[in-house]
């Protein structure tokens, strides 16, 4: 249950009194005559035969108010594609997965690539990037939610309560981020949010003194969930990176478009589970230690942007700061797991944070030998504007993918 407290510039709308989904239901049907509404699934194809994907295609067949679902399909070949299509036929809505290593995407994608404006990194920014495009070149709908495909603990009123801030007309919002408690199977999961997100910020605090943006990032409760909601409106100046750094850097977007009174978050689940990333404490190019690397370049090169002057030495002191407030974070977090009956692996906790504290300094190597790298995929208004066909382009490609491998 949660509480009404407001911390931070975000306003925050809690799940105070498990309302029924039926009553949600409901008023978004009457919304949707104003306000329509899409909801984008950025999906690998192995996530077709993972435990998860089936009820989440389940319960939204259930869901009455979408207009729309685009599903986002990544490392699929034909035969895969085909049984995608199959699978999500079950859905009433109108469907349409883009077949991203298609042939038709293929070459729109080198189009893009011929003007240096395609996405330069496989991965769920890129997925997330076309799907948006196709959303905007089909011009149906008015409000867009996403979350992702690996979500074991799902339930139809996640996507209800997490588009509802941007579909509702009385309201003022142009974004919505979800949060929930990381909590699944006795334990407290979310490390990379407890151990490099927040005491990250609250170093940076510390060492480079007061910021707005620090304050408002510090403001979500759950910084990297990766379900979020916007006005279609919003898609197009939107610059979306490409690697783990999509949620933070979504944020960032957010704040730099937008003042906070039109940005929000909501409590969309009380039991959240989804596929827990492994560490990889011997491997920076995946797992947690990509992440935890990606992220923390996010947030430099947006400090960076607001004028903070990075060095070799200033990363140092960050670093040994960070490192003193997670490691009072995780006594901190000990407790909280023991009053709850939780188990909490201190052992793990400590070991993830000695492999964060060393990517915050690689992460920050990266920052001042790299000064022009440009990790953000263009906006779609850039894109139109060089390429005025190519949104149009788009939706005829993912119209003849789907005609063409419909299921008979």
């Amino acid at each position: 249950m949660g509480d009404f407290y407001q911390n931070g510039i975000v306003t925050t709308l809690h799940n105070l009194c498990r309302r029924p989904v039926e009553e949600l239901e409901e008023e978004l049907i009457g919304f949707s005559k104003t306000r329509p509404m899409a909801l984008v699934l950025p999906c690998l194809y192995s996530e077709l035969e993972g435990p998860a994907l089936k009820n989440i295609v389940t319960e939204l067949a259930k869901v009455p108010y979408l207009e729309q679902i685009v599903i986002g399909l990544d490392r699929a070949n034909e035969e895969q594609y085909r049984h995608a299509m199959a699978y999500f036929s079950e859905l009433p809505q109108h469907v349409r997965v883009l077949w991203n290593d298609g042939p038709r995407l293929r070459q729109i994608d080198l189009k893009l690539r011929e003007q240096g404006l395609a996405p330069t990194e496989m991965g769920k920014g890129r997925n997330v990037w076309y799907c948006f495009g196709y959303v905007l070149a089909c011009d149906r709908t008015e409000s867009v939610a996403l979350h992702d495909c690996d979500i074991l603990t799902y339930s139809r009123d996640l996507v209800a309560r997490l588009i509802y801030p941007v579909a509702n007309p009385n309201f003022n919002y142009m974004f919505c981020k979800g949060y929930y408690a990381r909590v699944a199977d006795g334990k407290m999961n979310g490390r990379v949010s407890r151990l490099l997100v927040t005491p990250l910020i609250r170093a940076l605090k510390k060492v480079c003194g007061p910021s707005d943006f620090l304050d408002y990032l510090d403001s979500y409760r759950y910084p990297l969930a990766g379900e979020f909601s916007l006005r279609t409106d919003v898609i197009n100046d939107l610059r979306i990176p490409s690697d783990w750094g999509l949620e933070v850097g979504v944020l960032s977007e957010m704040k730099r478009n937008y003042s906070t009174n039109r940005l929000c978050q909501v409590d969309i689940a009380d039991v959240y589970d989804h596929k827990h990333q492994d560490l990889s404490e011997f491997d920076s190019s995946r797992g947690l230690s990509k992440m935890s690397t990606d992220i923390s370049k996010a947030v430099f090169r947006k400090l960076a942007t607001n004028g903070e002057v990075f060095s070799q030495e200033k990363f140092r002191t960050i670093k040994a700061t960070y490192y003193r407030i997670a490691l009072d974070f995780i006594e901190t977090y000990q407790n909280d797991a023991i009053i709850n009956g939780l188990t909490l692996d201190r052992h793990k906790e400590e070991k993830a944070v000695e492999l964060f504290a060393q990517n915050i300094m690689s992460a920050g190597a990266y920052f001042l030998e790299n000064p022009m790298d440009t990790p953000f995929i263009p906006s779609w208004n850039r894109v139109t504007s060089a390429l005025p066909d190519l949104m149009a382009e788009l939706k005829d490609a993912v119209e003849i993918d789907n005609q063409e491998y419909q299921p008979t």
